[in-house]
C-alpha cells in the first residue's frame, strides 16, 4: 500500500487544483479525502492558507519557495525540491511519530495552494 499512496495523493492534489481553478472553492469530498490521506496536517495547512500566512516567492529562473508564518509567528521556508518542512508540526508528525506524509508547510508546497490562493 505504501507504494500506491503517493500516486493516490498526487491524483488527489491534481483534482484539488482543477476544482479550485474552476470554482475557487474545494468541495467537501475533496477536503475529506485530504484529511484521510494527510491527516491533521492538511487541516493545519488549510488554516494557514485561510489566514493568508503563505506566500510563494519565485526567482527570475523560475525556482520557487514557500514562506509560511506559523501560528507562533515564526517564519518557515519550504523548498519545492525536498520533502521537508522545518516547522515543529512536521518534526512531530513525520520525523518522530511517522504518522503523516507531510507537515503543514510542506503540504502547502506540494499542493501548490499558495499560488492558487492569490498569495503568490
Amino acid at each position: 500500500m505504501s507504494s500506491v499512496l503517493p500516486f493516490v495523493a498526487e491524483q488527489l492534489l491534481k483534482d484539488i487544483e482543477k476544482s479550485y481553478k474552476e470554482g475557487s472553492q474545494l468541495p467537501d469530498d475533496l477536503l475529506i479525502a485530504l484529511q484521510c490521506i494527510f491527516g491533521s496536517c492538511a487541516l493545519q495547512a488549510l488554516d494557514l492558507v485561510d489566514h493568508r500566512s503563505v506566500t510563494c516567492v519565485s526567482s527570475p529562473s523560475g525556482r520557487r519557495v514557500f514562506r509560511v508564518i506559523g501560528g507562533s509567528g515564526q517564519l518557515y521556508t519550504c523548498f519545492t525540491s525536498c520533502h521537508y518542512c522545518p516547522c515543529p508540526a512536521f518534526s512531530m508528525a513525520v520525523l518522530k511519530r511517522n504518522s503523516g506524509l507531510l507537515g503543514p508547510g510542506q503540504w502547502l508546497r506540494s499542493t501548490g495552494q499558495a499560488p492558487h490562493s492569490g498569495l503568490a
